[in-house]
């Protein structure tokens, strides 16, 4: 049986949270950076700072996902993860800006994207839970929009604070401007009160319901899926595939101190991420049991083995635009205040000048993303969802190049257009292609799995970029934002590979 159709107040309704969640990102990816230099953060360890970011996604959302997979009261299945995240986000961002030293920001950066991640992973299953197929690309088009209108104010908060209300954009060396703080402020408020609005405003479908609306070719998929989750295959595979990642982790690590002589904490990451890896497979190896359902953890695992088709596909899009988008949130503020305003102290005005300008930029492309998310639908409807997805990504990596040769800083507002268009179809084309592919009972864990290649990534920029910016690029952060837009147009020739189920049905 079909799940019905919503009208457009009821997807407005169930997706108007993401305008709260989208507030906490855009004042962290505008504003982090700023924060850390200004409490002395030099510009090749900022990556390594923010690499709390990702790893927190990494580790909550896969965990979360299968939660809510497994959870119903009265608040539903996956409104109560809503509200715990934004009560523990809000007070996360409420505090970030009031950070003393260098350590306790970093932290605190960790724990607003734990909180953040906990809201974030549930409403990319909502929409597959509570939409039919043809209604999925406005589902997560709708989400687009909310977060590109929530980031466009956030973004834009400091600069507003200091160029219409008067509140000073500087302070004394090793303090937060009073703007950052205001902007903080009002974006903890905004991140709670909108995700209220969406547990006040919705309801979900009971599990009857689910099982009566969900597509039989998916159930068995997921039946089959859960015959592989028991036996002894899965547990050599966890033996096997575990033992060689941690040997590639220590090999790594080795030839990096005793052959490479190397210092630079950011490559450990990488070699350290395999070990543990592959000790978590290991583990999983000794818990499977063929003679008994697996738990929660063994499961994910599992799932991740036997991932559908198209979402391996989509992975591979996913790790090149994901890249792209972290080298710009770590590096636009230092690429515009070194590389266009010739400004490197963070205390001078001409710094915060272009650090304001840098919030403006990104307010530009979240907004154009919001109105683009809408576009997207209907050139998707024309052409199809990989066609477009595929022109976004290639547009948006030539305008991170475009920041290499621009000098006036105005002009930038024209290179964050392809940015947004790109920003866009990554929010909305890759979860409407991915949905359509997934077994119901399982997409909210499925859902925190492909975030994984969202956040893997974003880890390896954070491993390497540091390095590259200090010794390759002698310290010059616009070169990667270059590096980005080529890794973008990477992700949008792979893109022709993906297989959308979608494409033969009538949207």
């Amino acid at each position: 049986m079909t799940k019905p159709r919503l009208n457009f107040w009821q997807i407005w309704n169930m997706s108007f949270g993401f305008l709260g969640i989208q507030f906490g990102f855009a004042l962290q990816n505008a504003n982090v950076s700023r924060i850390f230099e200004t409490l002395g953060a030099s510009i090749d360890s900022i990556p390594i700072l923010w690499i709390a970011a990702p790893v927190t996604g990494l580790i909550i959302q896969p965990i979360i996902g299968h939660m809510s997979d497994n959870t119903w009261n009265r608040l539903g299945r996956r409104r109560p993860y809503f509200l715990s995240g934004a009560i523990l986000a809000s007070s996360a961002i409420l505090f970030m800006p009031n950070s003393p030293v260098l350590w306790i920001a970093a932290g605190m950066l960790w724990m607003m994207d734990a909180s953040i991640n906990i809201s974030m992973e549930p409403f990319r299953a909502f929409v597959g839970d509570m939409l039919p197929s043809e209604q999925r690309t406005i589902g997560f088009s709708m989400q687009s929009f909310f977060i590109g209108i929530g980031a466009v104010i956030a973004s834009a908060l400091p600069y507003m604070m200091t160029n219409w209300f008067g509140i000073s954009n500087r302070a004394p060396s090793g303090q937060i401007p009073e703007s950052v703080k205001y902007s903080f402020y009002i974006g903890g408020a905004v991140f709670l009160l909108a995700v209220v609005w969406t547990v006040a405003k919705t309801k979900e479908y009971s599990p009857d319901e689910m099982k009566l609306y969900s597509d039989e070719s998916l159930i068995a998929s997921d039946a089959n899926n859960e015959r592989k989750n028991t036996g002894s295959v899965a547990s050599s595979n966890f033996y096997r595939n575990g033992m060689i990642w941690t040997v590639i982790g220590l090999l790594g690590s080795a030839i990096l101190h005793f052959v490479l002589n190397e210092n630079d904490y950011g490559l450990y990451v990488l070699f350290v991420g395999s070990i543990i890896f592959g000790v978590v497979q290991i583990f999983a190896g000794i818990l499977s049991s063929p003679e008994k359902k697996n738990g929660g953890f063994v499961s994910v695992l599992n799932d991740l083995y036997y991932m559908p088709k198209t979402m391996k596909q989509l992975a591979v899009v996913q790790f090149f635009s994901w890249f792209a988008l972290f080298a710009m949130w770590i590096y636009t503020t230092p690429a515009v205040t070194h590389h266009i305003y010739h400004a490197t102290d963070p205390t001078s005005a001409l710094y915060n000048e272009g650090a304001d300008w840098v919030g403006v930029l990104m307010s530009t492309y979240n907004g154009f993303a919001a109105v683009m998310a809408f576009v997207l639908v209907w050139l998707a409807k024309k052409t199809n969802r990989k066609t477009v997805h595929m022109i976004s990504l290639v547009v948006g990596g030539l305008a991170f190049a475009s920041f290499y040769i621009i000098k006036d800083p105005k002009m930038l507002l024209l290179s964050e257009l392809g940015i947004g268009l790109a920003w866009a179809s990554i929010l909305a084309m890759p979860y409407a292609i991915l949905a359509g592919s997934l077994p119901p009972k399982k997409m909210g864990v499925y859902m925190g799995i492909f975030n994984f290649f969202i956040v893997i990534p974003q880890i390896t920029a954070a491993a390497i970029l540091g390095f590259f910016v200090k010794n390759i690029f002698g310290g010059e952060a616009i070169y990667a934002l270059l590096l980005g837009g080529l890794s973008m147009g990477i992700a949008g020739v792979m893109t022709l590979f993906v297989t959308d189920a979608d494409d033969t049905t009538k949207r």
